[in-house]
């Protein structure tokens, strides 16, 4: 069965209780701020000059620590290998942390910004009430075609297994979304935990003449490896093909026929923070609308923040692939939480994928 919804559930039925949340109210008391704040988050996702200009206002040093994948990034915190006072996680991730209790509650009187969310995104069903979370950005994962190198028939996720593209696809070495857009592909659920449909996954994913080219997050690593016309399908995401379409108009952002992927990052306080003050304090001067603005401006990615649009430069704001369209968030399917023996199977697939591909001499190429 697909978890196939519409804008209104994925926007809003999905929603609990947004009606009977009251917006939060300013702080009785200045907050006490430390000299340092710990930053966590995917590499090159928040400019520089935002921290530098948070530090300049509060006297506050942000070290900006960096993560490869969100699996990582959770396990880092689970196990207290990191301690961050702010991280940016998926939203299918925060409901796991949440319930291990590994997320501090947020004072929203010290967030008192919070009112510029925009009520499509408050109260999600991985945070209730957003007592442990923030939103912070969205978007489509989609797939970035070279059309000079062969035109216009990349069309549905299955099209990565034909034969003409065998070694110039490159995947994102990131095991959620690898494993559900090969799910999608088969016809299976984007959250599907059945071992049987994860198999015929992890067969599918090794069912290429040459192995398909796994590749890392950060644009910087990814776009000069379809540009240089290497790979000429890659999966990826709006700031890749804001990066890519500059440099090349040829390049186009294939949002899949058979389904859409839409992902979200929030914001939250890792229970172990010891500087929870200041992260609320860093959590507020983030969602000041020319901040998220600003954000937007550099990095290409939509916001939930709905103070910041009349402030975001027209040509992103007015962008499909940077805010997508109705039609697009219809047939959009979302990622909810794995169980525990989900997150397992999970990782076995990939291991076993990862495995098997740098054997046959593929794998990571940059990151």
């Amino acid at each position: 069965m697909r978890e196939k919804f519409s804008v209104v559930l994925l926007l809003s039925a999905a929603i609990l209780g947004a009606c009977n949340r009251s917006e939060p109210v300013a702080a009785v008391q200045k907050p006490h701020l430390t000299p340092e704040l710990v930053f966590y988050d995917w590499a090159e996702d928040m400019p520089q000059s935002v921290l530098d200009a948070f530090t300049a206002e509060t006297g506050v040093k942000v070290t900006y620590l960096t993560y490869e994948s969100m699996e990582e990034a959770v396990e880092k915190i689970r196990t207290g290998q990191v301690a961050p006072d702010v991280a940016v996680l998926d939203n299918d991730f925060v409901a796991t942390l949440r319930e291990q209790d590994l997320l501090a509650e947020i004072d929203f009187r010290n967030v008192s910004n919070f009112k510029n969310v925009s009520p499509n995104f408050r109260d999600l069903a991985v945070d209730p009430g957003n007592r442990h979370s923030v939103p912070y950005h969205y978007g489509t994962t989609g797939l970035l075609v070279r059309t000079d190198l062969v035109g216009d028939t990349v069309k549905r996720w299955a099209d990565l297994w034909k034969p003409r593209y065998a070694g110039k696809v490159a995947l994102r070495d990131q095991p959620r979304e690898v494993l559900a857009l090969t799910l999608l592909s088969l016809g299976c659920a984007l959250n599907s935990e059945d071992p049987k449909e994860l198999k015929q996954a992890l067969e599918r994913l090794l069912a290429v003449e040459k192995p398909f080219v796994l590749l890392g997050v950060e644009a910087s690593s990814a776009v000069p490896e379809l540009l240089s016309g290497r790979v000429v399908v890659l999966q990826g995401w709006a700031e890749d093909y804001r990066v890519a379409a500059q440099q090349n108009k040829a390049v186009r952002y294939v949002v899949p026929e058979d389904a859409t992927t839409l992902w979200s990052d929030s914001y939250t306080i890792p229970a172990r923070s010891a500087r929870k003050e200041t992260a609320e304090v860093f959590l507020n001067y983030l969602l000041r609308p020319e901040v998220s603005a600003r954000i937007v401006n550099e990095k290409k990615y939509a916001t939930a923040n709905d103070a910041s649009l009349p402030l975001i430069a027209p040509e992103l704001r007015n962008d499909r692939v940077l805010f997508p369209p109705m039609e697009v968030l219809r047939r959009a399917h979302v990622y909810t939480t794995l169980s525990e023996k989900g997150e397992k199977l999970y990782d076995d697939v990939w291991k076993r994928f990862k495995s098997a591909t740098q054997g046959r001499g593929g794998g990571r190429r940059g990151g």
